[in-house]
Parts: C-alpha cells; structure tokens; sequence
C-alpha cells in the first residue's frame, strides 16, 4: 500500500497576534483560517450586561410610585422641590432627587389618661383620642420633619392644654352634663328649671335640651393647629370621663347623702301632704255626717208633728176618742211591763185599770 507523504498533524495551531485569528492545519497540510471568540467578545458580553444593570438601576431609582393614602414630596439637595399628591407614576433624578412619604389618610391618636382640676377643685380623669390628618404636606415636613410621632406629640401637648383650660373653668356637674352634648332637665309651667331644692317636683315635665357639648368647648380652644404645623384635628373624642380612685368613695358618700336628703325630703312632703288630705277628707265626713243629722232630725220633727196632727183629729172626734184612748192605754202598758218582772201594780183611777173594768 502506498502512502500519501505529507505532515499529518491533526491540531497545529500557531497565532498571528496582529491578524487576531487561529492558523490549524488539516490532516492534507492546507491552512484553515477562522475567526474565534477571543477576548474582544468577552468583553463586548461584559459591557454590555453592566449597561443594561445600570440603566435599569437608573430606571428603578427614577421612578416614583404615589399611593392614593401618600403624599409624596421630591427633594432636591434636601430642598423640598415639589409635592405630589395625585396618585399614579411619577419620576425624578436618581441621585439628584429624594423621596419623603407623608400620609394623607385620616389617622388617630390615643391620647394618654390624664388628670385635670374643675373649678370647684375637684379632680377629674379625662382619657380621649384625637382624629386628624396632614393637609398641608409642604409645612408639615417644614415644621415637623415629616414625623407622625413629631406630629403626635404637638397634638398631645395642645390637646391637653384646650381640655385643661375648657374643665377648669367649669364645675365637676357641669363637665359631667355636658359630656354628651344633651341634658335632662325639670320646668314648671313657665319655663323655669326645677331643682332637687325645690319643694314641689310634682308639677313640672321633663325636657331634653341642647347644650354645647365637652369636645366642642375643646375645639373651640384648637385654632392655629393648620397654620402652624398644616395638620387638621378633625375631631377630638372623649373615651372616659372618671374621678380618681383614692376620691370616688368620698363622692359616693356624699352622692348617697345627698339622695337620702332628697328622699327624706319628698318622705316629709308626702306625709305633709297626706296628712292635708286626712284633715280634709275627715272635715267633709263630719259636715256630711252634721247634715245627715240635721235631715234625719227635721224629718223625725215632721214626723212627730204629723203624728200629733193626727192624734189631735182623732181626739177631737167623739166617736173614736174611746177608741184611741184604749189604744193609748195598751201602748202604755206594754211599755211598762219590761224585764222578768210582769207584775204590773195600778190604781183604781188609772185608765189601764179602767180599761180592765171595763169601763171603756
């Protein structure tokens, strides 16, 4: 068999720097050039994908996404630059521009238990909350630095300091009344209100009144809160109205002292005024009782002197004086003979005796 002379090197590479390409000998001995995926491919790849990395940072760190409870505010080297409020996509300049969130929904705030002085000097416990919201965002990150607990605590301070001075000018009862807005009160027929002191209660009605209520005369003290700080106290409710626990059993006691007076009060108008009644009543039965008399006596008058009218006519007739005189006689007789003893002792004149003689 003849063989075929030639190099049969079946990977010899050599480089040729400057063409940037492989040379590769083939089992005939020809060159093969091809292009490779040497390192300006690489580095093309590398490029590439950290460009793609930094604009989609770029994209991300652009973009402003505000909520319909956000108020977003764009800074600018710390400077507020503007104030987005309307929900939706936004975008600003990355590293330029930075982003604060202030809420816009309505928030609440608990306020702590504290303790407060009436006018009467009685100490009272007042523990209530507060409803409010940002309404100006550009002043609350100027004066509060866009803190809710910042905001809160201003809130606490001037709460506090509008309940202290609306109580203080009022007594513990009023507080108490005034607590719901409505108070129950007594009148008589001219308007007037009636009071546990009055003597009489039993002629006036109840009415329900209007009155200004305890969280209205708080926010009545609450007047510059928006301008200062652009934030709106929408409300200010109170939760629970109490006295002090080392007070309650002294008011207590004298709350029952005060009943038991009022009761022993009525106790002693409502014997007052059954007693009236008593009097009353026995002096109608004792001039019914005199009148009664009086007719019973006027008709036993009429009787008897209609009984001698007749006696007297029957007297004056001739024909029926015996008759009447027996009778009379009988009538007599009978009336004498009472008791066990039925002996009857007469003298000879007596008419009964005539009448058993026979004489009539």
């Amino acid at each position: 068999m003849k063989m075929r002379k030639g190099r049969s090197k079946m990977a010899d590479y050599t480089e040729n720097p400057n063409v940037q390409s492989f040379e590769r000998y083939n089992s005939d001995g020809t060159k093969k050039k091809e292009k490779g995926n040497g390192k300006k491919g690489k580095k093309f790849r590398v490029i590439f994908a950290l460009s793609a990395v930094a604009v989609l940072f770029l994209l991300v760190n652009s973009m402003v996404v505000t909520r319909q409870n956000q108020f977003k505010l764009i800074r600018q080297f710390g400077r507020v630059d503007r104030v987005v409020s309307a929900p939706g996509l936004s975008f600003k300049v990355p590293f330029i521009e930075s982003v604060d969130t202030v809420p816009k929904e309505l928030l609440i705030y608990d306020l702590p238990a504290s303790d407060v002085i009436t006018s009467d000097k009685k100490t009272m416990i007042v523990d209530s909350y507060v409803l409010w919201r940002v309404t100006d965002p550009l002043r609350f990150a100027q004066t509060l630095s866009c803190s809710v607990q910042n905001a809160e605590g201003r809130i606490d301070a001037i709460v506090y300091n509008a309940t202290k001075n609306t109580i203080s000018n009022m007594k513990q009862d009023e507080v108490i009344r005034s607590r719901d807005g409505k108070m129950t009160i007594t009148v008589d027929e001219t308007g007037t209100e009636l009071t546990g002191n009055d003597l009489d209660l039993s002629g006036g009605k109840e009415e329900v009144i209007e009155i200004t209520s305890l969280t209205e005369e708080v926010m009545g003290q609450i007047n510059h809160v928006e301008e200062q700080y652009g934030i709106e106290l929408v409300a200010v409710e109170v939760k629970k109205l109490d006295l002090p626990d080392d007070n309650k059993q002294a008011v207590y006691a004298r709350m029952i002292s005060e009943r038991g007076n009022i009761a022993a009060q009525y106790t002693a108008e409502g014997k007052s005024e059954a007693k009236m009644i008593e009097n009353t009543t026995d002096k109608e039965v004792s001039i019914m009782l005199s009148d009664a008399r009086a007719k019973a006596e006027a008709t036993v008058a009429e009787g008897e002197a209609e009984y001698m009218r007749i006696l007297s006519g029957a007297y004056a007739d001739p024909a029926k004086t015996d008759f009447y005189s027996f009778v009379r006689a009988l009538d007599a007789l009978k009336e004498s003979v009472v008791g066990d003893n039925k002996t009857v002792i007469l003298t000879e004149d007596s008419p009964i005796t005539q009448i058993f003689n026979g004489r009539y």
